[in-house]
């Protein structure tokens, strides 16, 4: 047997031994296997639905607030549907504010700085309150101290209307005064802190392009 012979069987043999040594590692592939198939939008929607399910959890902006499932968390979390911007830690924020601006609007008889942040049966009844005072004569010395508690009470949502009620109970706390027309103290201690109990709802279209929220209700 000559030479170019014997490196021919030699190389036939090692193929031979790659061919099974392959086989052996990667297996075989029998009949017709279909090819790959491009995931569909409703297998990743799907897809993401589970990974939703496994990642998330309980909306801590809401839950640090009100309890987890209840009737109130479930109207917050209907509100962040009807507008993804909402966020109720800056709508308490924004509540903080209303409090003391309303109360010292009030305090000080401001009718024109009360009427764009209040419903109008409130309004009608806020603005009679000041115009008793004034055909008595009497006016309020106050001074805003600061807030000393602030809760969410309850929350709730119209899907008919789009219209979200958030009721907050608040503890003020405010020096105040009644003068009489002579500017003589007839009601009150200029030096002593009164606490101010109040709970006041607040609405709003959730999604509507007017970010304001108006007072709708108060109970003392």
């Amino acid at each position: 047997m000559n030479s170019s012979l014997l490196s021919l069987l030699v190389l036939a043999g090692i193929a031979i031994f790659l061919i099974l040594r392959l086989r052996s590692v990667l297996g075989t592939r029998e009949g017709f296997e279909k090819p790959p198939v491009a995931p569909t939008s409703a297998s990743r929607a799907e897809r993401r639905r589970d990974f939703e399910v496994i990642e998330g959890g309980p909306d801590r902006d809401i839950t640090d607030h009100v309890e987890d499932g209840s009737d109130s968390a479930k109207a917050l979390a209907a509100m962040k549907l009807a507008e993804p911007g909402f966020t109720v830690s800056e709508f308490l924020g924004g509540a903080r504010g209303a409090y003391e601006m309303i109360l010292m609007a009030f305090e000080n008889g401001d009718v024109d700085e009360l009427r764009p942040f209040l419903a109008a049966d409130v309004m009608e009844t806020f603005e009679s309150v000041i115009r008793q005072r004034e055909a008595q004569g009497l006016r309020i010395d106050a001074s805003f101290i600061g807030i000393r508690e602030l809760a969410l009470e309850s929350a709730r949502f119209d899907r008919g209307t789009g219209v979200g009620e958030v009721t907050v109970r608040f503890v003020g706390e405010l020096t105040s005064v009644v003068r009489n027309a002579d500017g003589q103290v007839v009601e009150g201690d200029p030096n002593e802190i009164k606490r101010q109990r109040d709970v006041w709802t607040f609405a709003r279209k959730m999604g509507a392009p007017d970010p304001n929220w108006e007072l709708v209700a108060t109970d003392g």
